[in-house]
């Protein structure tokens, strides 16, 4: 990529305060129907003891700190994110769940740990992750400003995504390349849409112990028309469409070979269509 091209993506990217699916209200519904669809293959040996504080960094809308505090009832679980637009919508989202044992605070995972006060260090048992460490320019130092968040012996769990993993049938070249700008877009931001397969090693350089990994696939055929509707058009083809705006305006792909794309990801959702991604969880130890 010239370099002409690179700041073109980058003050793209700056509307989107870096997050590059965007902080829109589409994006919000598509954040939910991805929770919801993929809560029992991510989120079933999920769930914190009772008494114990839990820190969520990056909860966004709050798609996964509902099922997170469902999943552990009676631990104290406090969630951050740097949005504060975000951090309503979780709140709201938290309310009409009936969740009283949640906290939100807006906080970069870069200033962490805070000298005093809920965000002081060694304050949690337990930190919980997800879909954050895709979007950050340093992981391994987020990784260690979480671990001193930790109490000795605390635990955290990490769970991303992988957009190397996306393979389908009919395969189809353009539905690849508006795939790879989705990665683009976020490499140009600093961010990694390829981190799943990291996670092993980031953990170990941050210096944690006992590291875990659990690769989650999510695989689609027509035994499973709830995926078909929930994954594939609803989170993932929802996703790469959601990028289209950027994508053009940066130069990556021109219209009629991204909308092909987006055409050929819905024609997966068919009958006689097949689609897998790839999630990894990791867990660890301070």
């Amino acid at each position: 990529m010239d370099s002409a091209r690179g700041d073109k993506v980058i003050e793209t990217m700056t509307m989107f305060d870096r997050y590059v699916h965007g902080y829109r209200s589409a994006e919000n519904a598509r954040l939910h129907d991805q929770a919801g669809t993929l809560s029992e293959l991510l989120h079933g040996d999920t769930g914190f003891p009772a008494g114990s504080a839990v820190l969520e960094v990056g909860c966004g809308v709050g798609a996964q700190t509902v099922t997170v505090a469902e999943r552990s009832p009676g631990a104290a679980l406090t969630a951050i994110d740097v949005s504060a637009e975000s951090l309503a919508a979780a709140r709201e989202r938290a309310r009409d769940a009936g969740l009283r044992d949640v906290a939100f605070a807006q906080a970069d995972v870069y200033t962490l740990p805070r000298f005093d006060g809920p965000l002081a260090a060694a304050t949690f048992d337990h930190v919980f992750v997800c879909f954050l460490l895709e979007h950050l320019p340093r992981p391994v130092d987020a990784l260690r400003r979480l671990r001193a968040m930790l109490r000795p012996g605390g635990t955290i769990t990490v769970i991303e995504g992988d957009h190397g993993s996306a393979y389908f049938h009919p395969d189809s070249p353009a539905a690849r390349d508006a795939i790879a700008c989705q990665v683009a877009l976020q490499r140009n931001a600093g961010g990694d849409a390829l981190i799943g397969r990291r996670l092993y090693p980031l953990l170990a350089e941050a210096g944690y112990r006992d590291v875990t990994v659990s690769p989650r696939m999510v695989y689609v055929d027509a035994s499973h028309p709830e995926l078909a509707d929930g994954f594939i058009r609803k989170t993932f083809t929802a996703m790469i469409e959601g990028i289209r705006g950027p994508a053009l305006a940066a130069g990556l792909i021109a219209a009629d070979r991204f909308d092909a794309g987006i055409a050929d990801l819905l024609r997966t959702a068919e009958p006689d269509g097949v689609f897998c991604y790839t999630f990894f969880k990791s867990a660890a130890r301070a």
